[in-house]
């Protein structure tokens, strides 16, 4: 094959024919290439990273980022091209010009004209200047709404495939194991049932739009020892097989999840960059996945670096490649010349570049980037009359005309960003000072907002957020976007009101001289608006976030002091946490007039915790994390066996002072027609349990109706409760509705004493709560038959009818 003129490309190859199979495709392709163009197809560049004058957005970026000679890489090709987007602030248009003319570059360069995959983060929206900023995952959670979050998935993809990203390094399926690690807020919580349906809604919307979903981190990273970022990680095959990796399976049974990313952690001394076991023979050979596996940034190097078990770079690229890893990230170390000169050598069998190299092509070939029309130009650019032919010539004047010219913040992402943030919203404790009159003769005279975060536009965000993770490393850029502060946001909401503010202390400086200040606007008030939380950030430069561990769940700083001194005062104090993880609340989960929790609620959020607070938004978010009674009691969660709970035979006790799950409304419901329809069944059978939930009072609502499994006696130990389902029901006001709860017995299976996942005969409980702490009624079914073992394929999901009926 000659080599390839970018205007007159081949087009008759086999392998650009899109009627033909895929693997047929990929396979004449394969035939074609030499050892460097394969290999060049196998890591990713990240141009302008070491550069961009900004701090770190990834660990050791300025370390291991290696200058890049694009012009001495694109001869043999490409395979990624690592974050256009979301490395420094550029505006959209100016964005996926830029991006069009590398992708002609790349296509143009190479005999083959293949171009190369993009890919950024879009954990909490596009990480792009100017991209709508939702509510980070921990607020998906806290919705337990999967179809809204399904729908917000489809309209981050849209958005970045219209400028021409390919895949998204999204979404954090990790299961919070310690509150105080850094990265909760990008979790969706802490039970597995949860993350994993709610995960899985994620997946299928933005694989839906045509970005490649990628799962991460494969497996254990949020069970590190002391809640340390990027610490060992040492736990048993059951917390294994039973937490951490149900997620993962069932968004890609049933999300169809087309990539996953490793985990930085180890796992019993294994790095997962070099686990074939876990890459492999689980991923691949027992599930099924046939998409890539990709490096998490600079994990493939980290085998020599950080973890140990390997001694030079050659050593590094092999281990990965044997284990399943199948492109490095984010640019090129090992998979370069040093995995070249180990194959030409022998050393490294060209058999794990090629199954590596088939899959990255397959993927190409799914997205159309191996089409013989295949356009470098994305369908924002096109939508605006831009031709493969203006690349050329597109130069700094033509990059002005196209500024502002595409919308990655509609009014409809932000409607949807908004409602969201509404049902994220948890009020967590209510003394009936809630809700509060936003006018006329009820509304509260004076409205004193104290704290840290009531007017910063970045509490409302996680670390993941583009001006939170890029913004704030390049002085002088403006936001990108319309963020409202809790302050703007309750001077809106409350205009009968007079509004008066006190900083009080800092996130985390733990000054206490504006005490007296604070202490006497409380007193002066009729109500305190307290606005606590944390500063999402990278590396330390926050207290949430990546490398922003905690050593305890006490409040940053001086706040737990401030709420003690507004709480002296007498005047009702309603708590408003916007934070990446919960925290031990001190006097407050007792004395205080009401806590409303946020987590990082995104660009809307403001004017949705406004609106709770006046009523106007009748709160339905629920706990997807456990608030703990203490600060140091942790690891711990709801998942809990009886050992791990309160008992005569440890001083600490880790009962929390809010259950995972919990969360009040303004609208009363109640429950009645409780029933089973089966007392036993047999273990690859099915029960229903049901029962009549009515809106009983003068306003519209939802009720989410949480089924829970415990497991009296079994082989191995088991927490007393987990979440096997839930329902969200809204009912307007005086309407009912009748729940049920279909339930295969395959929701009872758990990981043996031999490692086998099966179904044991004998009694379970299967309970209907508001929360994992407000079990309202309970169903013994009794399993009959033998052990039946179960593997990926079992049912993971109850089947749920909500039929209204007459009130």
């Amino acid at each position: 094959m000659t080599a390839l003129d970018p205007q007159t490309p081949v087009t008759d190859a086999a392998w650009r024919d899109a009627a033909r199979p895929i693997d047929e495709r990929v396979a004449a392709l394969m035939a074609e290439m030499t050892l460097d163009e394969k290999l060049a197809q196998l890591y990713g560049v990240w141009v302008g990273a070491a550069d961009d004058g900004g701090g770190d957005v990834a660990p050791h970026q300025h370390d291991l980022n290696d200058d890049v000679d694009l012009d001495a890489l694109l001869p043999s090709g490409l395979g990624q091209v690592t974050r256009p987007f979301g490395t420094a602030p550029v505006d959209a248009a100016v964005g996926a010009l830029s991006l069009a003319r590398m992708q002609q570059r790349i296509a143009g360069a190479n005999r083959h004209g293949i171009p190369a995959v993009a890919h950024d983060e879009c954990l909490a929206g596009f990480a792009a200047w100017g991209a709508t900023a939702y509510p980070v995952p921990l607020s998906w959670g806290a919705s337990f709404d999967p179809v809204l979050v399904e729908r917000m998935a489809r309209r981050i993809g849209a958005d970045m495939r219209a400028v021409g990203v390919h895949q998204g390094l999204a979404p954090v399926l990790d299961v919070v194991r310690d509150a105080r690690w850094g990265r909760v807020e990008e979790t969706i919580g802490e039970d597995p049932y949860l993350v994993g349906t709610v995960g899985t809604a994620y997946v299928r919307g933005l694989e839906a739009s045509g970005v490649v979903a990628t799962l991460k981190h494969f497996v254990g990273y949020s069970a590190s020892k002391a809640g340390r970022n990027l610490a060992p990680v040492s736990i048993g095959p059951r917390e294994l097989g039973d937490v951490l990796l149900p997620p993962f399976e069932m968004a890609i049974r049933e999300g169809g999840a087309r990539s996953v990313m490793n985990s930085y952690s180890d796992l019993d001394g294994v790095p997962s960059a070099a686990d074939r076991w876990l890459l492999t023979e689980l991923l691949r050979e027992t599930w099924g996945f046939d998409g890539t596996v990709v490096a998490d940034y600079f994990a493939v190097a980290f085998l020599k670096l950080l973890h140990g078990v390997a001694d030079t770079w050659a050593d590094a690229a092999a281990a990965a490649l044997e284990a399943g890893i199948d492109v490095e990230l984010p640019t090129v170390k090992a998979f370069g010349e040093p995995l070249r000169a180990a194959v030409a050598a022998g050393a490294v069998p060209m058999d794990l570049v090629d199954t590596a190299l088939r899959r990255v092509l397959r993927q190409k070939a799914e997205l159309g980037l191996l089409d013989a029309d295949w356009s470098p130009v994305p369908p924002a650019l096109a939508g605006l009359g831009l031709a493969d032919a203006d690349l050329a010539d597109a130069d700094a004047a033509h990059a002005d005309r196209l500024r502002g010219r595409i919308d990655l913040d509609s009014p409809g992402n932000r409607a949807l960003a908004r409602e969201l943030a509404e049902r994220a919203v948890v009020l967590v404790r209510n003394d009936g000072t809630l809700p509060l009159a936003a006018g006329g003769a009820d509304a509260p005279p004076v409205i004193a907002v104290i704290g840290p975060n009531a007017d910063d536009p970045y509490a409302m965000l996680g670390c993941y957020s583009f001006p939170t993770h890029v913004v704030t490393q390049h002085p002088g850029v403006q936001m990108g976007i319309r963020i409202p502060t809790l302050l703007d946001a309750l001077r809106a909401e409350f205009p009968g009101s007079e509004i008066r503010h006190a900083v009080g202390t800092s996130v985390d400086g733990g000054e206490t001289d504006g005490f007296d200040d604070a202490r006497e606007l409380a007193a002066s008030a009729d109500v305190v608006v307290l606005a606590l939380g944390d500063r999402a950030g990278l590396f330390g430069r926050g207290t949430s976030g990546e490398g922003c561990d905690a050593e305890s769940l006490a409040l940053p700083g001086a706040q737990q002091a401030l709420v003690d001194a507004v709480l002296d005062t007498g005047t009702p104090a309603v708590l408003t946490l916007l934070s990446g993880r919960p925290y031990a609340l001190g006097r407050a989960a007792s004395e205080s007039a009401g806590i409303v929790q946020a987590f990082f609620a995104g660009e809307e959020g403001a004017g949705a915790i406004a609106g709770v607070l006046s009523g106007r938004v009748n709160p339905s978010g629920r706990l997807p994390v456990s608030i703990s009674a203490t600060p140091g009691a942790q690891p711990t969660t709801y998942l809990a066996p009886p050992l791990a709970r309160a008992s005569d035979v440890s001083n600490i006790d880790p009962t929390p002072a809010f259950a995972f799950g919990h969360g009040l409304g303004y609208a009363t419901f109640d429950w009645s027609k409780f029933a089973g329809d089966e007392t036993s069944i047999p273990t690859d059978g099915a029960v229903s349990v049901h029962l009549r939930v009515r809106n009983a009072s003068d306003r519209a609502g939802a009720e989410v109706v949480q089924l829970y499994l415990h497991d009296p006696v079994a082989s191995v130990v088991r927490p007393v409760q987990r979440l096997v389902g839930f329902a969200r029901v809204e009912l307007p006001p005086g309407a009912a509705a009748d729940v049920r709860f279909t339930v295969p017995a395959d929701l009872a299976s758990f990981t043996s004493r031999s490692g086998e996942r099966i179904v044991e005969p004998g009694e379970v409980v299967l309970s209907l709560g508001r929360s994992s702490g407000d079990l309202v009624h309970a169903h013994p079914v009794r399993l009959e038959g033998p052990v039946r073992p179960v593997d990926h394929r079992r049912a993971m999901h109850p089947v749920v009818a909500i039929d209204r009926v007459s009130g």
